[in-house]
C-alpha cells in the first residue's frame, strides 16, 4: 500500500511537467492536437502567473477539482459558489482564502475572477456556462455539454461568436495512456479499425443520502429526467468521445434500448442501457451499461483486422503475435505495484491459458487502471491534466483546439441515443445539429 500510495503522490506532483513534455511530440500532437496549449515551453512562458479561478458548484466532483487545482502551480481559487450551506463550508475548509457566495451571477460579476469552473447538475450546465461566456468568463465545465439537443448548439454557437476559452471534463483526451494508444492506433498497430465496443458496468443505486425530502430532486438529480441524461451523459459520454476521436467521424444511425431493471425506487433514467451507433461504412459502436453488476467493470476496446486496444487499460492484443509469453512481466508489474487498480476478472486480463492473445503494454513504467466503480474520481485520469491545461488557457487565453467539438459530438450521440431508447426507434442524425467538425 505504501509503494502504490508513493507512486500516486509522485504522479500528483509531476502530472503538469509530464503534459508539457508529451505535448512538445509531434507525433502525439498529430493524434491529441489540444495538447498543443499546453506545452512545457509555453508553461515556462507563464512560470508565476496565476489563472483566478471560482468553483461554481462545490459537491463533491467541485471538492474533487479543488483538490487538484491545489497541486497546480499557476492556479488561485479566489471564490466558492454553491446553493448547499453544507458543500460551501466544506469547499471553504479546504481553501480558507476564498470568497464563499450562493448566488453564481455574483461570481461572474466579479472582475477579480478570470474563469469558472461548473461542477453543478447537468440541467443547470448550459445556462450558467451561456451567463459565464456572456459576462467574459473562461469557462471549465464538466460533463455533459448539456441536457438538450438545442442547448448543445446555443452553447456551441455562442463560443464560436466569443473569444473566450471554453473546456469540458473530457478527461480521457488528456490522459496518458489514452493520447498514445490513439497515436498506435492511427499508426496503424492494429490495422483497420472495424468496430469499436464500450461498456461500463457498476453495482451501486447512484442514490446520495438528502437532509430533507425537499432536497430529494437536488441532491439525487442523476436520477430525474428533468436534470439528467441517466447513464448516456455521466458514462457513455466520456467513451463515445473517444470513438469520435479514434475514427474522425460520426455514426449516422442510432438505435437502442433501455430500462429500469433492477432500481425501481422512482427514478425516472435507465440503469440500463444498450445502444448500437452505425457508421455509413457499416462500423459500429456497441454500447452498454448497467448499474446492478459490476462484473465486467469498464473497457474502451478499439477492434481492428490486426490487433485490439483497450485503451481503458493502457492494453493491446495483436491477431498475430510471435511475441514471446508476457505474463510475467505482467504479473511483476502488479506485484511491483505499478497497476492501482486491477479487475478480479474479465476479458482484458485472461491468462494465456485461455487463449493465445498476449498482453502488451501502451506505455512503459506505472500505469493508472480506473475500474470505473468511483461516482467522484480518481487520480490519474487525465481530470488533473486537462484542469491544469485550463488554468494555463486563462492565462494565455488560448483555446485548446478540438475539445468544444469533441464534447459536442459525445453529448450529441448520448442525447441522440436516450432518443432512440425512448422512441423505441432508428434515429438518423438530425441535420440542424451537424457541425462544420463533424464527417460522416
Amino acid at each position: 500500500m505504501a509503494e502504490t500510495e508513493n507512486i500516486n503522490n509522485t504522479g500528483r506532483r509531476s502530472f503538469l511537467k509530464e503534459l508539457g513534455a508529451m505535448a512538445g511530440s509531434a507525433a502525439l500532437l498529430s493524434a491529441a492536437p489540444w495538447l498543443a496549449s499546453c506545452t512545457d515551453e509555453k508553461q515556462k512562458q507563464t512560470a508565476g502567473e496565476k489563472a483566478r479561478v471560482a468553483l461554481i458548484g462545490t459537491g463533491s466532483r467541485g471538492q474533487y477539482h479543488i483538490h487538484n487545482l491545489l497541486d497546480i502551480p499557476n492556479a488561485e481559487i479566489v471564490a466558492l459558489c454553491d446553493i448547499f450551506p453544507d458543500h460551501l463550508e466544506a469547499a471553504h475548509r479546504l481553501v480558507p482564502g476564498a470568497r464563499t457566495v450562493t448566488d453564481y451571477r455574483t461570481v461572474l460579476d466579479d472582475k477579480d475572477v478570470d474563469g469558472v469552473i461548473i461542477a453543478t447538475p447537468l440541467g443547470t450546465h448550459a445556462r450558467i456556462t451561456l451567463d459565464a461566456l456572456d459576462a467574459g468568463k473562461h469557462v471549465f465545465c464538466e460533463k455533459a455539454m448539456a441536457l438538450t439537443l438545442d442547448e448543445c448548439r446555443r452553447i456551441y454557437d455562442a463560443y464560436n461568436n466569443c473569444d473566450n476559452v471554453l473546456y469540458y471534463c473530457m478527461q480521457r483526451m488528456y490522459d496518458k495512456k489514452y493520447i498514445k494508444g490513439v497515436q498506435m492506433i492511427k499508426e496503424g498497430l492494429i490495422g483497420d479499425v472495424v468496430g469499436m465496443r464500450c461498456h461500463w458496468f457498476r453495482n451501486a443505486d447512484w442514490r446520495r443520502p438528502t437532509p430533507s425530502p425537499e432536497h430529494e430532486r437536488l441532491i439525487n438529480w442523476r436520477l430525474y429526467r428533468e436534470s439528467s441524461g441517466g447513464l448516456m451523459t455521466e458514462l457513455a459520454s466520456h467513451q463515445l468521445e473517444v470513438c469520435s476521436w479514434v475514427t474522425g467521424k460520426m455514426p449516422s444511425t442510432i438505435m437502442g434500448m433501455g430500462d429500469i431493471v433492477f432500481w425501481k425506487d422512482s427514478r425516472e433514467v435507465y440503469d440500463a442501457v444498450n445502444v448500437v451507433y452505425k457508421y455509413k461504412d457499416g462500423r459500429t459502436i456497441s454500447y452498454e451499461s448497467l448499474i446492478s453488476n459490476k462484473y465486467n467493470g469498464m473497457e474502451d476496446q478499439i477492434l481492428g483486422n490486426k490487433g485490439t486496444m483497450d485503451l481503458a487499460k493502457g492494453i493491446y492484443y495483436l491477431e498475430e503475435d510471435n511475441s514471446k509469453s508476457g505474463i510475467q512481466q505482467l504479473i511483476t508489474s502488479v506485484r511491483d505495484g505499478l497497476f492501482n487498480a486491477i479487475p478480479a476478472a474479465g476479458p482484458s486480463w485472461r491468462p494465456e491459458t485461455q487463449g493465445a492473445y498476449i498482453p502488451h503494454a501502451v506505455l512503459s513504467g506505472p500505469v493508472h487502471v480506473n475500474h470505473g466503480q468511483s461516482t467522484t474520481g480518481v487520480s490519474l485520469d487525465g481530470s488533473e491534466d486537462i484542469i491544469a491545461a485550463f488554468c494555463q488557457s486563462c492565462i494565455t487565453g488560448e483555446r485548446a483546439e478540438n475539445v468544444v467539438e469533441e464534447a459536442y459530438c459525445s453529448t450529441v450521440l448520448c442525447l441522440l441515443g436516450n432518443q432512440a431508447m425512448d422512441t423505441q426507434s432508428i434515429v438518423t442524425f438530425p441535420e440542424e445539429y451537424k457541425i462544420p467538425y463533424m464527417s460522416f
